[in-house]
């Protein structure tokens, strides 16, 4: 205990001898303190292969609020996310595990989406190997280019 009071007379001491302190830098406006940070932008990188149309194959970038990048239809891209949010559903979320799906094949065609989407982080993958596979992909077109089936 008697470290303590030492230890505090000691501080209290060398803050004296040190002088008076300089004027505290002027506090921000209460507005800029009272807003929320801004959320993470709507930024998407997508990659698509093996479609069969060497023209849909490629890294595209998707940004949205405003459309943006280089994917060749944004503004309708960005318009079929939103339609998406709003009836309640992630555009980007994997099919249930022991769905039963019809056994199509829609082909080779693969593509990964990854960025970030409403504030959240995305990594998914498609592919149209089954029936499941095939509606999600058609769901998300055209974020993802029109695919064969």
């Amino acid at each position: 205990m008697l470290r303590l009071a030492a230890f505090a007379v000691t501080s209290a001491l060398a803050a004296a001898a040190a002088g008076p302190m300089g004027p505290l830098p002027p506090l921000p406006p209460l507005s800029r303190l009272l807003t929320a940070p801004a959320p993470a932008p709507d930024r998407l990188t997508i990659v698509v292969a093996d479609t069969g149309n060497p023209l849909a194959d490629g890294e595209y970038r998707l940004e949205c609020a405003p459309p943006g990048g280089n994917h060749p239809q944004a503004q309708d891209a960005c318009a079929r996310l939103e339609a998406l949010a709003r009836e309640g559903k992630d555009p980007f979320a994997p099919e249930p595990e022991n769905q039963l799906c019809t056994m199509q094949d829609g082909g080779r065609a693969t593509a990964r989406i990854t960025g970030t989407w409403h504030g959240n982080r995305v990594d998914s993958r498609f592919r149209r190997t089954n029936g499941c596979e095939i509606r999600r992909w058609n769901d998300l077109e055209p974020v993802l280019p029109r695919g064969r089936s």
